[in-house]
């Protein structure tokens, strides 16, 4: 019987093959990985800053500045003004599901504005939708941040709500 040649497991074809999977497995996965954990280290830490030095003993016997008010409420961009505008005069008209549709259009476009929330609640409270109408007031609310009257606005809609149910 003839014997081929690379019968053998070490030799022919076998064996490239054996060497490319211990040079992948020895050479270039530790490369890789030493490669990715380079990238993967963290910055030597800074230095913390140094204190700043003590006020003169006549700047701490000064009463600190009252705190700064927060701006008010930034306006409406115009869309929403408009849309604003004609969910209340739906509202007036009795179209209320036109005009929560409006609202609801409005606060996709700004949706942490605070009135557009308290104006959807008073039009959920019109549709009899008491406790929709007293978690939007809740979420108006949230939205507030100083507005006082609005708070209060939306005090008096949960009371509603809640006396209606």
């Amino acid at each position: 019987m003839k014997q081929r040649p690379y019968a053998e497991k070490g030799s022919g074809p076998f064996l490239v093959k054996r060497r490319y999977a211990l040079l992948r497995k020895r050479v270039l996965t530790p490369f890789l990985v030493a490669l990715v954990a380079g990238c993967a280290t963290t910055p030597e830490p800074s230095q913390p800053p140094s204190p700043a030095p003590a006020p003169p003993p006549e700047a701490q016997q000064l009463p600190a500045p009252p705190p700064e008010r927060l701006p008010p409420p930034r306006a409406e961009t115009t869309a929403v003004a408009g849309l604003m505008d004609s969910a209340r005069a739906d509202t007036a008209a009795g179209r209320l599901p036109n005009a929560a549709a409006t609202l609801e259009r409005a606060l996709r476009i700004e949706p942490r504005n605070a009135r557009l929330w308290h104006e959807l609640g008073q039009v959920r409270l019109r549709q009899r939708d008491y406790a929709q109408a007293e978690s939007l007031a809740a979420r108006s609310n949230t939205l507030a941040g100083s507005d006082a009257d609005l708070r209060a606005a939306n005090q008096r809609l949960i009371d509603d709500a809640r006396a209606r149910r």
